[in-house]
């Protein structure tokens, strides 16, 4: 059975509207990656050295990492010589087998919650990725599945952070506890823990300040939260998440190393995955840094958060093939 039929039948049992939500989403991606892997295949009528070397400026273009390339080119190289593979079109489904390799990984990406009581979420990343849009988002998610949800505006470093985050709050029906701008996060966190014991809330989602992750200050601010929430609900955060804008490309990369050293960031959330043909860049997270990617953003509207599945993911890049190959088989 080929590699694409396997992941055919994986998909169709999975909801078709979480299936075209991935494929919409990574439409931009699939044209700027795929595509041009598809028009190389039918261009080279032989795999030689400049088929692999035209193949690694298309993954590098579309910011799968270098490092991640070189690894990636190397495993497709030893394919081709095990299994004697010499017409191009025959190494798109090992392609598309070893992505999903890639984005796999070994450890279960979904979002921990606490059996034993309140479940608390600390965001971190820079302005403007989209942390205040995810925790409403992920706010209205809990709600809908009849969970006690409370907001907490840890970033007080801006009035219009604070005003936002209430927005969301008041679109997902859900409270938000706040102080003044300027006032200190951690003491935030501390009255919003105080309020959801008191409330027998069942979900606290806790935002913090952007300022860029070379700002010491602003690390140091957010142990100073870690360590109040910590004392507070000792096995808290339950989830420590990083959100990330995928069209930044190889700056999310470097984000993501600095806040994983610097926070202990247990998963990833990918903004703005529908906006950028440089969703790559997810396949160069997960492969140099190891963090699991456990939701991504593939819309504006309040359900466009879905669960990453590493599956859906490679299957909405090679859609375009995957449908080739059953009407083939038709």
């Amino acid at each position: 059975m080929s590699f694409f039929k396997k992941l055919r039948d994986s998909i169709s049992a999975k909801a078709e509207e979480v299936t075209n939500k991935f494929k919409d989403g990574l439409s931009k991606t699939r044209s700027a990656f795929v595509e041009k892997v598809e028009e190389l295949i039918l261009r080279r009528k032989k795999i030689d050295e400049d088929f692999y070397e035209e193949l690694e400026e298309i993954l590098i273009g579309a910011d799968v990492g270098v490092n991640t390339v070189m690894e990636l080119i190397e495993q497709l190289r030893a394919e081709v010589r095990k299994r004697k593979i010499e017409n191009p079109a025959d190494l798109q489904p090992v392609l598309s087998e070893k992505l999903v390799g890639m984005l796999q990984g070994a450890e279960d990406n979904r979002l921990r919650m606490n059996e034993n009581g309140m479940t608390v979420y600390l965001f971190v990343g820079v302005n403007g990725v989209g942390k205040t849009t995810t925790i409403g988002k992920l706010a209205h998610r809990f709600r809908s599945q009849g969970k006690k949800v409370l907001l907490a505006a840890g970033d007080t470093f801006r009035a219009a952070a604070i005003d936002q985050l209430e927005v969301w709050g008041q679109r997902a029906g859900v409270d938000v506890i706040k102080h003044s701008e300027g006032s200190d996060p951690a003491a935030v966190m501390f009255d919003a823990i105080q309020a959801a014991k008191n409330r027998g809330v069942d979900v606290l989602l806790c935002d913090t300040a952007g300022r860029l992750q070379n700002k010491a200050n602003l690390m140091d601010e957010l142990n100073k939260i870690y360590r109040v929430i910590r004392r507070e609900i000792p096995d808290a955060p339950h989830e420590t998440l990083l959100v990330i804008d995928a069209t930044t490309g190889q700056n999310a990369l470097t984000q993501a190393k600095l806040f994983g050293e610097k926070t202990g960031v247990t998963g990833l959330v990918l903004s703005k995955l529908d906006s950028t043909a440089k969703g790559g860049i997810v396949i160069a997270i997960r492969n140099e840094l190891n963090i699991p990617v456990k939701l991504v953003g593939l819309g504006e509207k309040m359900d466009d958060l879905e669960n990453f599945d590493s599956e859906q993911f490679v299957h909405a890049l090679f859609a375009g093939l995957i449908q080739k190959e059953e009407a083939a088989e038709a």
